[in-house]
């Protein structure tokens, strides 16, 4: 069984370098999105990779999570792992559908997605830093700017039988919350793909000898 896996929102396939899995990974890159282009049209073109007459599962963290979830729906995958991350809107914090109904971020130039690397450390509570940084260096901020739009106004409510959340008990900006089975990491927070790898990788490769 393969796994394709969707990194979060800024981030690319080197948050799943350290990951040890029993399954070959496929770490599926973001697209640019077209103008006014919802999550939905956006997730049915990034799934056009995904290779489907072969058993496979999806992997997504933070807002690849959310990318999973819509993927999900079109392509049924034997399995879905979302990390740091929800499978319905109201597993999300409310301030952000506030957000999303403001419209705001529509106004806000892109330049400005750029937090200070302090600040956004401890809102992710990254322990590797330098990873972190890196990242950060490389991001899109045009693509940050439409991907928050689309996770503020993300309208989804199904439930899917196949889907497990890996949360982090103390994940700053999606904590651990709603009914869809999950197990809690103790002591995890955001960057948990990277800073408790061995502990998710364990909770992966069980889930997918079990599916």
């Amino acid at each position: 069984m393969k796994i394709y896996a969707i990194s979060g929102l800024g981030a690319d396939q080197r948050v799943f370098n350290h990951l040890t899995l029993d399954f070959e990974l496929i770490a599926i890159d973001w697209i640019t999105p077209n103008h006014n282009e919802s999550i939905k049209e956006y997730s049915r073109r990034l799934s056009e990779v995904i290779v489907t007459d072969v058993e496979f599962c999806l992997i997504g963290v933070s807002f690849g999570g959310l990318i999973a979830t819509e993927i999900n729906q079109i392509l049924h995958p034997k399995k879905v792992i979302l990390i740091s991350s929800a499978q319905t809107k109201n597993e999300l914090r409310p301030i952000y559908k506030w957000v999303g109904k403001s419209r705001i971020l529509k106004l806000i130039p892109a330049s400005l997605f750029n937090p200070p690397r302090f600040l956004a450390r401890y809102i992710i509570g990254a322990k590797n830093a330098k990873l972190f940084y890196e990242i950060l260096d490389d991001t899109d901020l045009n693509f940050v700017k439409w991907a928050l739009q689309e996770f503020t106004t993300w309208q989804n409510l199904k439930q899917s039988a196949n889907v497990v959340k890996i949360n982090g008990a103390k994940d700053k900006l999606i904590p651990p919350r709603g009914i869809t089975k999950m197990k809690l990491i103790e002591g995890g927070e955001h960057f948990m793909i990277v800073d408790k790898a061995d502990e998710i990788s364990k909770i992966i490769n069980f889930e997918l000898k079990n599916s």
